[in-house]
């Protein structure tokens, strides 16, 4: 008994310390080659006998023949981010649920094979080691099996997570390389346009004119020297520094570029700089000097104060005046027109003169060449010159003169008629209170009495032209063309770009004169040519009343015959005898004689300011049929403004013999 008892134990102890050594060794692995041998192995390892009974051996979990099921995978989720920092939790959580399964399959398949063993007894005497080892090794093959795919699976989770994580810092850094990027961009370029408008700004420092500005200063500065008391006592400095100024000066003439000074300019620059630094240590009083500085600006002040107001006293004594060649041209017309005979003194087509189905021109001027251009780009724009009548109206002593022009020159087809303003009988200071003005002593007194010393802010009303009657002739439109019935009057300073027959189709509306208004500046509002403290003016029309201009206009001579337009005229300028109302011109008696009585014509028909603003846009000249010289800048002038030149002398011939007699040119 003791006997049997040994060898249990001992091969108890075989089976439970050596069987699992035995399971790795060499030797034995050609017993598990077979398949049969396995499953033999399989079926004798579940049980032994010990004492004469038949037991399940529990050495190791009981597993089924059959496949142990994958375990489920745990994917990498793209929206978890969770999923990827915590992958180690999940696993282990997985591991135990591995573990659970396959204890609780290990208990099924245990109470199988018990089964199986109580009905194969005669398979208890085959080797139990082999079947304990085979199934030891088996079940760890599986564990070893799904491991391998955990770690797999652990892999790609890793893979992905680090290609997340890369692709996240990648992604950032790329943002934070890409920030950098454009913030040094962004600086390089800002660095670059502070560079450039550096350099350019150094460019605009250039001053052309440095050196020459530095001369004149040194010529101030040389003044203030001589006059002071502390270098006039110093009879060597002030010789030194009088003959540095007159080398400065004979440097500097007339240049008003540093490219146009002489070559020793610098050096004599840097001598008179020698002399002033002597007189600077001789004259060391700083308050002498500001003082004598004040005293010379005030001085240059006044002298451009002066300067200012004899240049407007030039400028309307040039528009008064005539050129010599303007002069010239009227006294070789007068010569030329007396050598010619009775007969060849007259136009032709005096039986259009008074028909009222053709267009008819007013025209008062005692230019010639101006109302030449007034004719000429007339027609040079009429659709049918034949139908185009032209009534000029002159002086007695460019009558002659304007006559000959028009014999020497015909206009074409169209008729003309110069008529003598002394031939108007009618027209007298007993009928005309603007006559009976014109001859008072007072109003005489008003143009030529010498008033240098006086300034008067309306010097342009003071131009001898107003004491002319020919600047009146458009209030007597109806005693000069008895028979006509529409007339469109025109300055002698304008030049036409359009045909302007369409003016004589136009509806008034019962409003005498077709006008185009100018209120679109402040200064061309009644208030601005009529006196509003007056009562007289202040109750009869409203002084923000949009003004009109004179130049261009067509005039319903039937209306005005209607409305008795001529006696208002007469009514209001005998009202101002004594120059209460407005000042002397045409426009101010024409605002209050036309007021109410005005149609307001496109902008288009009528441009001004050619003769006064140099800023007239250029579409609004193109497009313009009248183009008027207002002001005083005329084009046949030498001060007129060489921009808007060409398109009067366009319309002048300068070819022509009594033109290149009297040298009038371009």
């Amino acid at each position: 008994m003791k006997m049997k008892l040994r060898k249990s134990v001992l091969f108890l102890l075989f089976v439970t310390v050596l069987a699992p050594i035995v399971l790795y060794t060499d030797t034995l692995g050609a017993y598990f080659t077979s398949s049969s041998s396995k499953n033999e192995f399989m079926e004798d390892v579940s049980t032994f006998t010990f004492a004469g009974e038949v037991r399940p051996l529990n050495v190791l979990p009981q597993e089924s023949s059959t496949m142990l099921k994958e375990p489920l995978g745990v994917f990498y989720s793209d929206n978890s981010i969770e999923s990827s920092s915590n992958y180690s939790d999940a696993s282990s959580g997985e591991n135990a649920r591995i573990t659970r399964q396959l204890a609780e399959e290990s208990v099924e398949d245990k109470t199988t094979n018990s089964s199986t063993l109580n009905s194969n007894k005669q398979s208890t005497n085959e080797n139990p080691i082999r079947q304990v080892t085979d199934t030891t090794r088996e079940a760890e093959a599986e564990i070893e099996k799904q491991n391998s795919v955990k770690a797999e699976q652990n892999d790609v989770k890793k893979e992905n997570s680090s290609q997340l994580s890369e692709g996240i810092s990648e992604d950032v850094s790329d943002k934070t390389e890409l920030k950098h990027t454009s913030r040094n961009s962004g600086k390089d370029i800002l660095r670059e346009q502070v560079k450039a408008k550096t350099e350019k700004q150094n460019e605009q420092t250039v001053i052309p004119d440095a050196r020459v500005l530095q001369l004149k200063d040194q010529l101030i500065r040389g003044k203030v020297y001589l006059s002071l008391s502390g270098t006039k006592s110093n009879p060597h400095f002030i010789r030194e520094l009088r003959l540095r100024m007159k080398e400065v000066q004979r440097a500097l003439g007339d240049a008003t570029k540093d490219s146009e000074l002489p070559r020793n300019a610098y050096d004599k620059l840097k001598a008179m700089e020698q002399t002033l630094l002597k007189g600077k240590q001789i004259q060391d009083d700083c308050g002498a000097v500001v003082k004598k500085l004040r005293a010379m600006l005030h001085s240059a002040e006044e002298q451009l104060r002066v300067h200012k107001k004899q240049t407007l006293f030039l400028t309307h004594l040039t528009a008064k005046t005539m050129p010599k060649g303007l002069h010239c041209l009227p006294l070789r017309l007068s010569s030329e027109y007396f050598m010619l005979n009775s007969s060849q003194q007259h136009f032709p087509n005096k039986e259009k003169l008074d028909d009222p189905k053709l267009y008819h021109y007013a025209l008062f001027s005692d230019n010639v060449l101006a109302a030449a251009v007034v004719v000429n780009s007339t027609l040079s724009h009429a659709k049918d010159p034949s139908k185009h009548v032209f009534h000029v109206v002159t002086d007695r002593l460019n009558y002659a003169a304007m006559k000959m022009w028009f014999l020497a020159h015909p206009p074409g087809k169209a008729t003309i008629q110069v008529q003598n303003v002394e031939e108007f009988t009618w027209l007298n200071s007993s009928y005309s209170p603007v006559l009976k003005q014109l001859g008072s002593p007072s109003m005489i007194d008003y143009y030529f009495k010498n008033r240098r010393g006086d300034s008067d802010s309306n010097m342009k009303f003071r131009n001898p032209k107003y004491l002319s009657i020919m600047n009146h002739l458009r209030f007597y439109l109806p005693e000069i063309f008895p028979k006509l019935e529409k007339v469109l009057f025109l300055d002698d300073d304008i030049v036409v770009q359009k045909d302007l027959t369409a003016l004589w189709s136009l509806d008034l509306k019962g409003k005498v004169i077709g006008v185009v208004e100018t209120c679109g500046e402040s200064f061309h509002r009644f208030d601005r040519y009529l006196n509003f403290s007056n009562p007289l003016i202040s109750k009869s029309f409203d002084p923000r009343a949009c003004g009109w201009a004179f130049g261009m206009n067509i005039f319903d001579l039937e209306e005005w015959r209607k409305q008795n337009i001529t006696e208002v005229y007469h009514k209001w300028q005998n009202l101002n005898h004594d120059r209460s109302l407005w000042k002397l011109g045409t426009l101010p008696p024409g605002l209050i004689t036309f007021w109410n009585r005005t149609y307001a014509l496109n902008k288009s028909w009528h441009v001004l300011g050619l003769g006064y603003n140099p800023t007239v846009p250029q579409k609004d000249i193109e497009r313009a049929a009248v183009i008027h010289y207002n002001g005083n800048l005329k084009p046949w002038l030498e001060i007129g403004l060489p921009k808007f030149r060409n398109y009067w002398s366009k319309f002048v011939d300068y070819d022509k013999v009594y033109l290149r007699e009297c040298n009038i040119t371009p």
